[in-house]
């Protein structure tokens, strides 16, 4: 709940500082999301899920918030102060999306062994936002915000569903992030000069 929490709350802010760290908590979270298994369970954690966890936990709570920063402080960008889609309006947009995820999620049944019934709502909510801030935001380092929330959005669900190949697909999207970053960095640098 918490992760789908900052999820709606990025809809609702204009600053992008507090929005970085939204993502970044997020990023903690989806760190911590592979060890609740394992603590639930008899057996210890396998070395595997711990350096899953410790990766996620310090490129996307850690690495990337520190990038986005930097390239923040670099391109002296503060606020989002005109987006296409207004704040009440986005916000009320998102709890739609929000509704829409978990009614489609209770369509679905399936085999798959699941963390929690939550999994899937809150993944897939977490991608129509990603998407939403996407589209609806002007500045190109909000874009990067939605990029991340969207791909978190997919390690969720990756995570969440406990996927067997999840670790393999969530490290491909990492380097697609990394390279995101870094060129939306560049890019934002050189509009603002």
């Amino acid at each position: 709940l918490v992760f789908l929490l900052c999820s709606f709350l990025l809809t609702c802010s204009s600053r992008l500082l507090h929005c970085i760290k939204l993502v970044a908590v997020q990023g903690v979270l989806l760190g911590l999301l592979p060890l609740i298994p394992v603590l639930a369970g008899d057996s210890g954690p396998g070395a595997g899920i711990l350096l899953l966890a410790l990766i996620n936990m310090v490129v996307k709570g850690g690495v990337l918030p520190y990038l986005l920063q930097r390239t923040m402080r670099l391109a002296k960008v503060r606020r989002e102060l005109e987006p296409l889609t207004g704040y009440a309006s986005s916000s009320l947009l998102a709890l739609l999306l929000i509704g829409g995820a978990f009614w489609f999620s209770r369509q679905l049944e399936g085999p798959v062994q699941i963390v929690s019934r939550l999994a899937a709502p809150v993944a897939f909510s977490t991608i129509l936002i990603g998407l939403f801030l996407i589209i609806s935001r002007r500045k190109a380092l909000t874009q990067v915000l939605g990029f991340l929330t969207f791909e978190n959005g997919i390690a969720l669900f990756g995570a969440g569903m406990m996927l067997e190949q999840s670790a393999i697909v969530e490290l491909g999207i990492l380097l697609d992030v990394f390279v995101l970053v870094f060129v939306m960095g560049i890019a934002v640098f050189q509009i603002s000069r």
